[in-house]
């Protein structure tokens, strides 16, 4: 195994252990309202990778992007989804429902595939078709099991993955394109807490020295990860990339079950055995493609 392979693994690894452990950061958080919490993670997110930016002097995107409609068209689109799945997911965590949430990611390869075949007309082969039935049928029976569909990993696992299609046909990089997203949502969250501010209900202003570092912090936690995750991708197969995606949601359902004492019973084990078959599946229908093809 090469060296940078072995780099492009681990960086890979621990950008997805770290979506993995977010739960853990926003439970510290749960006294900072969903709406003031999100707003500080885009703000500082901007202070952030601006910081990063200038530091690397890499300017000379932004003024030709600026001009662009299309760019910022597609920016636009692709920040309000991603807004849309970060305040999702802190309310669902600070509400009791990280596992619901595990679900989402769990599923989102999948829906990928899915919007990969009505979005941009790719055929699908017979494997891909199993695997998106086997996930069919799983949120069926948790469906079922539950008398509601699980809304939240539903529009969780939508919301990424259009985030993901936006970004794939996207001419920035991972820094540049978040720097984007976050300049275009910046001023919303600036308003959203100078709003919170003088109403005299912001979180941040009373907190403990404690919670505004946690919420200072929200800008690299946000950042770090994704630039690993960029590093990462451009070293290894997408294959086993797909495969090391499954860390994040793993680590998400432990840390519901095991640390915050979520329930998991057998019920919603079928459901997740269903989806976790269809991953499998999955995974090995591509391994199994890609081996064919080399």
């Amino acid at each position: 195994m090469s060296s940078s392979l072995r780099r492009g693994i681990a960086q890979a690894s621990l950008a997805y252990a770290c979506w993995g452990l977010f739960p853990l950061y926003f439970k510290a958080l749960q006294a900072v309202p969903p709406l003031e919490l999100l707003a500080h993670r885009v703000a500082w997110s901007l202070v952030f990778v601006g910081a990063l930016l200038a530091w690397q002097r890499r300017w000379a995107w932004l003024g030709p992007a600026l001009r662009d409609g299309a760019v910022l068209r597609s920016f636009g689109a692709s920040a309000l989804l991603i807004a849309a799945n970060w305040f999702l997911y802190i309310w669902a965590v600070v509400n009791d429902r990280i596992v619901e949430s595990s679900l989402g990611y769990f599923i989102n390869p999948l829906v990928n595939v899915l919007l990969a075949a009505l979005v941009l007309h790719e055929r699908l082969r017979r494997g891909q078709w199993a695997a998106v039935a086997l996930a069919a049928a799983g949120v069926a029976w948790l469906t079922w099991q539950a008398g509601a569909p699980p809304w939240i990993a539903l529009a969780l696992a939508c919301s990424f993955a259009g985030y993901g299609l936006l970004r794939k046909t996207a001419p920035l990089g991972a820094l540049e394109g978040l720097a984007m997203e976050t300049l275009i949502l910046g001023p919303l969250a600036v308003a959203v807490l100078t709003a919170l501010a003088w109403q005299g209900s912001a979180r941040f202003v009373d907190a403990g020295l404690g919670t505004q570092a946690l919420l200072l912090a929200a800008g690299p936690i946000t950042a770090i990860p994704l630039l690993l995750f960029a590093a990462g991708a451009r070293r290894i197969p997408f294959a086993l990339l797909g495969l090391l995606q499954y860390i994040g949601p793993t680590l998400q359902l432990l840390v519901g079950v095991w640390v915050f004492g979520e329930p998991f019973g057998a019920s919603q084990a079928v459901g997740f055995a269903l989806i976790w078959a269809a991953l499998a599946l999955y995974s090995a229908e591509g391994w199994w493609q890609q081996r064919s093809t080399a």
